[in-house]
């Protein structure tokens, strides 16, 4: 007791601080509100670190040191929490850590409309009020074949407002199959549920015909929904009921038949050795009157919901109420465009947008990047450790293709000294975080996911991670 009452004494006021700060390169760049804000938040620590006895486990702060502390806190404490990362997972569609990298075309559309006024709402052509959609429906349709479009702000979104417009107290019938949930806790039967309808499952969990479909139809029955199984697999003995059959039962019921693609894709990646997911034109063409897919997964764009299909649906979900609440704002719209306008040259989709780059680029180009990747780390790493090449595995993240292994390269690191795990742990915290993954008690670095202008970055971040005393 007699030695925290002597801790305590010692901690300086706040007065005190804010002098040692304002001799600090800090003065110039923390407003002197934020200085005392941080400073009241780390003086509470260090009062309640004393009163918990975290003293009795290491040395007493000399005033000096206290005062450095102090600075290095408020640095860290004023940094923007949004900021870049570099992706060494080798998961292509990271959903912690942005999703899909935007291409630099997207990147100045987005630029412009931050930076000047735009035609959000305004027709150019008839100086009268204008709908935000113009913008991206010709081009969906033009892309997909579909009749008309509308884009919300993600694809839960867009199955929800068309749930509610379509089948509010009514019945929807679906596949026990399918019920599928994806990240953060998003399940159908929920979202069913939200969007006032009521869930009819048909089949068994591996096994669903035509006829399980036929016995639940009534005369409650609104919507006959598919969900494409994007993030995990049933495989063995397995019976799903083709899209065509579906749509031709609807026709003869006179009942509208919905697909939740998920993760929707515009390119045949089968022809890159990838595993065979439906594209988003062949799904249209199967005659489906909804069709639901974010745009931030393989399509390589913003974080969307996109709605496709025959006019007099989605016209009747544009005037859902939810739609204002649901909408899209003019920086989605503006890069969404951007990314759709680059699917018009099928190749130039494929080089352009880092997710179909990423996803494609051939392994021996991974390899090479991850050469020179690890010349940079032998050149700027002074602590001792183990650096060198591995063949591994990437993903394409994201819920989709969840079977679907890619080829890669990473430079595999093991500290002598220092804790893989505080390593990793340091590494998230460098001036450039850098976020890789954990195996073997090795930190691995995929190059599929590490951009050539990061290597410098990277390999920055991790001699400064490594340069510290454990």
């Amino acid at each position: 007791m007699e030695m925290r009452t002597q801790l305590l004494k010692t901690i300086p006021n706040v007065q005190d601080c804010l002098a040692a700060l304002g001799q600090s390169d800090l003065s110039a760049t923390v407003p002197l509100a934020r200085q005392k804000h941080c400073v009241r938040i780390y003086l509470d620590s260090y009062r309640r670190a004393i009163l918990a006895g975290d003293h009795d486990t290491r040395p007493p702060r000399s005033r000096a040191g206290l005062m450095a502390e102090l600075v290095t806190f408020v640095r860290s404490y004023h940094r923007p929490r949004f900021t870049r990362v570099i992706n060494a997972t080798g998961v292509v569609v990271h959903t912690n850590l942005g999703r899909s990298r935007l291409p630099a075309s997207a990147g100045d559309m987005l630029a412009m409309a931050a930076l000047n006024y735009s035609n959000l709402e305004f027709n150019l052509a008839t100086g009268r009020r204008g709908s935000r959609y113009d913008s991206v429906t010709d081009v969906l349709c033009e892309l997909t074949g579909a009749e008309d479009a509308l884009v919300v702000n993600n694809n839960a979104a867009a199955v929800l407002i068309a749930l509610d417009t379509l089948a509010r107290d009514r019945e929807v019938v679906v596949s026990r199959g399918q019920l599928v949930e994806i990240g953060g806790s998003f399940r159908i039967p929920d979202v069913m549920r939200a969007g006032g309808a009521r869930l009819v499952e048909v089949g068994t969990t591996n096994r669903t015909h035509l006829q399980d479909y036929v016995d639940a139809i009534n005369e409650r029955t609104a919507l006959l929904l598919r969900v494409h199984c994007s993030n995990f697999r049933i495989i063995g003995f397995t019976s799903e009921v083709a899209n065509s059959e579906l749509v031709q039962l609807g026709r003869e019921r006179s009942i509208p038949v919905m697909e939740d693609l998920g993760s929707g894709c515009l390119v045949d990646l089968s022809r890159f050795g990838l595993a065979r997911e439906p594209t988003v034109r062949e799904v249209v063409a199967s005659g489906m009157d909804i069709v639901t897919f974010s745009g931030d997964k393989l399509l390589g764009g913003p974080q969307a919901g996109i709605l496709l299909g025959k006019s007099q649906f989605i016209g009747r979900i544009k005037k859902n109420p939810l739609n204002r609440a649901l909408r899209i704002d003019k920086f989605t719209l503006a890069a969404l465009e951007s990314v759709l306008r680059l699917y018009l040259d099928e190749a130039r989709a494929v080089r352009d947008i880092p997710t179909l780059a990423m996803i494609t680029e051939p392994v021996d180009e991974v390899a090479g990047r991850a050469r020179r990747c690890l010349a940079r780390l032998q050149d700027r790493v002074a602590a001792p450790c183990s650096l060198k090449l591995l063949a591994v595995e990437a993903r394409v993240g994201g819920g989709a293709m969840p079977e679907q292994g890619i080829a890669s390269w990473a430079v595999a690191i093991k500290p002598e000294v220092l804790k893989i795990h505080l390593l990793e742990e340091r590494l998230r915290q460098a001036p450039v975080p850098v976020v890789g993954r954990v195996e073997d008690d090795r930190l691995l670095l995929d190059m599929r996911t590490v951009a050539e202008d990061e290597l410098d970055l990277l390999a920055e971040s991790l001699a400064i991670a490594l340069s510290v005393q454990p």
